[in-house]
């Protein structure tokens, strides 16, 4: 999307292999873009594992849902077919715990991740899988990248609303779960719903 927009700002329409060659080539040279090396491969099974998790746990949602509103002639069913998917998604935590268990790097930040009150495998693994660059950017730089940094809507005078947008959409629902529980678990967390009053309220 970006290379197709600074495409557009050069007034370039054209499209073939070789003009796109040359475009993403002048792109990443203006922006002054550094290669990024291709996730390994343990990182790579880290994400399908959880792609696949992620799916499997809508699965479980929609037959929950169809439950409550089936008869009672059916509830087994449905039934069955939620513990089968269970089932599925303790196979992919398994997994993804065995090869997190592989990488000494990975398990050092497991334990700080998860040393913090409330935070579990789920959001862990997620980060693990979906940030590899955690522990190797700046805060700054991990809240751009999971699209967590509001953005400025200034203009003269107008002052307009900061708002969040892109990033990784995965550990940003992940996250806001995590929040939805803590807002209910931890006292801390509540008046942080008032921006006002949130001024030194975590640590």
């Amino acid at each position: 999307m970006k290379v197709r927009q600074f495409a557009r700002a050069e007034g370039l329409m054209a499209k073939t292999d070789k003009i796109d060659a040359q475009l993403i080539a002048r792109f990443g040279k203006v922006l002054g873009l550094e290669p990024r090396p291709f996730p390994d491969e343990k990182v790579r099974k880290v994400r399908d594992l959880l792609a696949r998790k992620r799916q499997l746990n809508e699965q479980r949602t929609r037959e929950l849902n169809r439950l409550h509103k089936a008869q009672k002639f059916l509830q087994a069913s449905h039934r069955r077919s939620i513990k089968l998917v269970e089932k599925e998604m303790a196979w992919v935590d398994k997994h993804v715990a065995s090869i997190v268990a592989t990488v000494d790097e990975w398990k050092e930040t497991y334990t700080i991740i998860t040393s913090v009150p409330g935070i579990g495998d789920g959001v862990a693994y997620t980060l693990l899988g979906e940030l590899p660059e955690l522990g190797h950017l700046t805060h700054k730089q991990i809240s751009a990248l999971t699209g967590l940094a509001p953005f400025n809507r200034d203009s003269g005078t107008m002052r307009g609303r900061r708002r969040i947008r892109g990033g990784r959409a995965p550990i940003r629902t992940m996250l806001y779960m995590a929040m939805l529980c803590g807002i209910r678990k931890r006292p801390v967390i509540p008046p942080c719903q008032q921006p006002p009053n949130c001024a030194g309220a975590i640590h």
